[in-house]
């Protein structure tokens, strides 16, 4: 039987894509992108109407380096259900400025012209933080760019890249265009000084230009200049002190972006909300090495920032450990940090964020990824019959504990599934040479077996088994089992 998840993540997303193009009654490829972005309950509704004859010769159409796409056997394994006409609105405020979804445009490479943000904002975007504008002349090396990938996916990515290099004047011509053509979209300006004059005038710049907000840049960890970017964000009192100034000289929200170059957040952060900071955003990429002799500028190496689907776990920290500080308690977060999916978005949400901004996954998929963001958490509001984004917001607080008040006294064992299992062993290798030998292997019928009377519940075997055929069984008391 296919596995939708993996035989969707091996499409490679083509643009006008082969495989739509010769089906008239439907779109395989949105389809297929539904699965990839963890919506395969709704995929069905764009292939309902095509024939198998349609979807066989879409198959065999795809574009690949190996072979193609299963496309029947992957679009007939998805579900059908249709977005509800009645379906949640998405629409949320933050910082009192109205927001039609909270999707927005992190501050970077996806948005640095006025024709890269009209067309996001087109697409469906709530709207954007600019690209970090400042008054120094930035010259950027070749190339900028890195990633660790996982097949064709990027596992995270290394990003070289500075600020703005527009003249400031056209940078905030940009702005005030697109506030003037888009006036229910949210237009933020991302700005960096280097001094007191330089915050403020950038800021009032901003103001002038119509933004509704200004996201002050405490974080950019590849600044070439001493006392910018992260230089800022690892001191409270500069966070404090610039935070101010930018405060007493605008009447729109100021927004300073943290970076997680840092041991505890809490610290410059706290300088931004006594310094009278609206919200804040969170994180910056994270300081990183790759050493790909191909990313070498003139053969040299340096550090630079890290973003991508392996910091989405650093960056949720980052926020909690805000979202829970009780000094902090009345602060607005926007969140950043691994979002590609509607469900990374949705764990943004539930720790307190009112907003998410994304940028490594539009870099490697497209403005495109807001159909499916957007699609696959009013599917989920519908499902838990939740009517407003509001609702979500911060709701899995509650749920955080310190290590020792964790529960200690029970257990959940795995459980194998026969039909499931294909006998690869993989389970029985990684318990017997990284977990507690808790699990045998018959090399006859290739089948494991899970001992109980070894077994921890560390779930290791859950996490290496290829098929999801390992499943938790009820919790119950350690003493009913461990006599």
């Amino acid at each position: 039987m296919i596995h939708i998840h993996d035989e969707a993540a091996r499409c490679l997303l083509c643009a006008d894509a082969p495989c739509s193009k010769v089906c008239n009654n439907g779109d395989p490829a949105r389809a297929i992108r539904a699965i990839r972005f963890d919506n395969a309950e709704l995929a069905g509704q764009w292939v309902a109407e095509c024939t198998d004859d349609e979807l066989e010769q879409a198959e065999q159409a795809c574009i690949h380096y190996d072979q193609p796409i299963r496309i029947r056997e992957l679009l007939r394994a998805a579900g059908s259900a249709k977005a509800d006409e009645n379906s949640p609105a998405l629409d949320i405020d933050f910082c009192g400025i109205h927001c039609e979804n909270p999707f927005f445009l992190a501050s970077s490479a996806i948005c640095t012209n006025y024709e890269m943000v009209a067309r996001a904002l087109e697409m469906g975007w709530a709207g954007v933080f600019y690209k970090t504008i400042c008054k120094q002349e930035i010259r950027e090396v070749s190339p900028r760019f890195d990633a660790l990938k996982t097949g064709t996916s990027f596992a995270g990515f290394r990003n070289m890249e500075q600020l703005s290099e527009n003249p400031v004047d056209v940078d905030f011509d940009i702005l005030r265009r697109l506030k003037q053509n888009y006036p229910s979209k949210v237009i933020v300006a991302s700005i960096m000084g280097q001094i007191e004059e330089e915050w403020i005038e950038l800021a009032k710049m901003a103001e002038e230009a119509g933004c509704d907000a200004v996201e002050l840049n405490f974080s950019c960890p590849q600044m070439r200049l001493a006392g910018m970017g992260s230089d800022v964000g690892q001191n409270p009192e500069l966070v404090t002190f610039f935070t101010a100034y930018v405060k007493r000289s605008v009447k729109i929200p100021v927004i300073p972006k943290m970076t997680p170059n840092i041991t505890q957040i809490n610290n410059p952060a706290m300088g931004a909300y006594f310094a009278g900071a609206d919200a804040i955003s969170a994180i910056n990429t994270i300081k990183s090495i790759t050493m790909s002799p191909k990313a070498a500028v003139t053969d040299k190496l340096t550090v630079s920032g890290y973003s991508g689907k392996a910091v989405k776990p650093i960056a949720l920290r980052h926020v909690y450990e805000m979202a829970s500080n009780p000094i902090m308690k009345n602060i607005e977060l926007s969140g950043i940090g691994g979002i590609e999916t509607w469900r990374d978005a949705l764990e943004y949400i539930q720790l307190g964020c009112r907003n998410v901004q994304v940028c490594t996954a539009v870099m490697e998929y497209g403005y495109r990824i807001i159909d499916d963001l957007v699609d696959g958490l009013r599917h989920y509001m519908a499902g838990r019959h939740i009517d407003q984004v509001e609702k979500l917001v911060g709701e899995q607080l509650k749920n955080f504990v310190l290590p020792s008040d964790l529960d200690r006294d029970t257990i959940v064992y795995p459980k194998i599934d026969r039909d499931k299992c294909i006998g690869c062993g993989r389970c029985y290798t990684s318990c017997s040479d990284g977990g507690h030998q808790a699990i045998t292997f018959d090399t006859t019928t290739r089948q494991p077996h899970i001992v109980g009377t070894k077994c921890v519940g560390c779930h290791l075997c859950r996490l290496v088994c290829p098929t999801g055929a390992i499943d938790l069984t009820k919790r119950i008391e350690k003493k009913e089992h461990r006599q």
